[in-house]
C-alpha cells in the first residue's frame, strides 16, 4: 500500500475489515497497481475532493445536484479502484468521515465544514437512488 501513503493504517484496516469481501477485493485489486495507476487514482480523487470543497465554498447545498453528482463520482471512484461500493456502503463511509477524527481531519484540513458537507452529500446521493 505504500504507493498511496496508507502504510501507517494497513494493520488497523486489516484488523477492522480484514474478514470482509470488500477488504479482500481491495487487496486483490491494489496489489496489482503500478505507480502510474496510483498517480491516476490520487489525481482523480484530488479532483473530486477539490470540486466538493469548491461547492462548499460556493455555498451550494449538500443535497444539491452538483454535490450529489460529486458524491456519486466519489462512490464510483471507490467502486472502480478498490471494491464494489453500494450506496449503503458509501453511507457507512460517510458516517466515518464525521465520526473518526482522522477522516474528519482529512476533509477539515482542506476546508472547514467539508467533512459534514461530504457526508451529507453522500447521504443525499444515496437517497436519490
Amino acid at each position: 500500500m505504500s504507493e498511496h501513503g496508507q502504510d501507517r493504517y494497513e494493520k488497523e484496516v486489516g484488523e477492522r475489515w480484514g474478514d470482509t469481501e470488500a477488504y479482500r477485493e481491495s487487496s486483490r485489486r491494489t496489489s496489482g497497481y503500478a505507480p502510474a495507476d496510483w498517480q491516476k487514482i490520487n489525481a482523480e480523487l484530488e479532483e473530486i475532493e477539490a470540486a466538493l470543497a469548491q461547492a462548499l465554498a460556493n455555498g451550494e447545498a449538500p443535497d444539491g445536484l452538483r454535490a450529489m453528482d460529486l458524491a456519486e463520482a466519489a462512490r464510483l471512484h471507490i467502486d472502480r479502484w478498490y471494491y464494489p461500493c453500494s450506496h449503503a456502503m458509501h453511507v457507512g463511509l460517510a458516517d466515518m468521515y464525521t465520526a473518526d477524527p482522522r477522516f474528519e481531519g482529512h476533509y477539515e484540513d482542506r476546508a472547514e465544514g467539508l467533512a459534514a458537507f461530504v457526508s451529507a452529500a453522500i447521504k443525499a446521493n444515496a437517497a436519490r437512488g
